[in-house]
């Protein structure tokens, strides 16, 4: 199996460690795992490409790659340039510092990699580690995600939903923040809402007397709706999510036609 392996926290991020440690259990010996990777953290970029300017790649090793560009370019980058075409069997993207639940995964460079490889066709997943008080405990933060990764992965592979279709499902995985013989199993969930909080911005005046704004996130420990992704989480369980890049709100299709046509 040719796999090819990219994230959002950058070429040099631990979770990127574990994640090859993934894709190579399931490529196996006769197996290839490629990283395309960004040279710098992209956290925050989701699906954006670099449409306007050109990026630098460069050779780091055998079959590893850093790009000055976002998670999508990098899929972009691994498919026409560093693959030339041949195209991978899974695309994995990860593991991520931190959950891409809820509406993190909006904004998420993470998400917005798998995304890119389902739009290209091809089967993707991405993975994320919930980071909580309790993750302060383990020897390493990324231990559910080291311990259960494997099987979860190969478990989709053999049993999830692969289309051949516009449009195709690709998956969202965000492992628990408790240790990892406290994970309680696998939830298949919807994309959750953390109501009462959201993004916003604080300011910060520099020696110089200039403004500048911090993106801020609002607290994660807010459990979302029972059966969606945040909620089974903060209840110790890995939850899996379909996505599609189909944005259309199909549930108000028909009202809307009625009133407007």
């Amino acid at each position: 199996m040719r796999i090819l392996i990219t994230n959002d926290d950058g070429i040099n991020a631990p979770g990127l460690t574990v994640m090859e440690a993934i894709a190579n259990e399931i490529a196996g010996p006769n197996g290839e795992v490629w990283v395309v990777a960004p040279a710098f953290e992209q956290s925050g970029v989701a699906h954006k490409i670099s449409y306007t300017h050109p990026m630098m790649i460069a050779r780091q090793g055998k079959r590893r790659y850093a790009a000055e560009g976002s998670p999508a370019d990098c899929v972009l980058a691994g498919l026409y340039e560093v693959l030339q075409g041949a195209k991978p069997d899974l695309v994995l993207s990860g593991v991520n510092r931190g959950n891409n639940a809820a509406e993190n995964t909006l904004y998420s460079g993470t998400v917005g990699a798998a995304m890119e490889a389902a739009l290209q066709g091809l089967r993707a997943i991405a993975l994320s580690q919930y980071i909580g008080p309790r993750t302060e405990d383990m020897s390493d933060m990324f231990e559910p995600a080291i311990e259960h990764g494997v099987a979860l992965v190969r478990n989709l592979l053999d049993n999830a939903l692969w289309e051949d279709r516009d449009y195709r499902v690709f998956y969202n995985v965000n492992f628990p923040p408790v240790p990892a013989a406290e994970v309680k199993g696998t939830r298949v969930t919807a994309q959750g809402f953390r109501r009462h909080t959201s993004f916003g911005v604080e300011p910060h005046v520099s020696p110089s007397g200039r403004k500048f704004l911090w993106i801020k996130g609002g607290p994660q420990h807010l459990a979302t709706l029972p059966g969606t992704d945040a909620a089974a989480n903060l209840d110790g369980y890995i939850s899996v999510t379909p996505l599609r890049c189909d944005m259309t709100a199909h549930d108000t299709l028909d009202t809307l036609k009625g009133q407007l046509e």
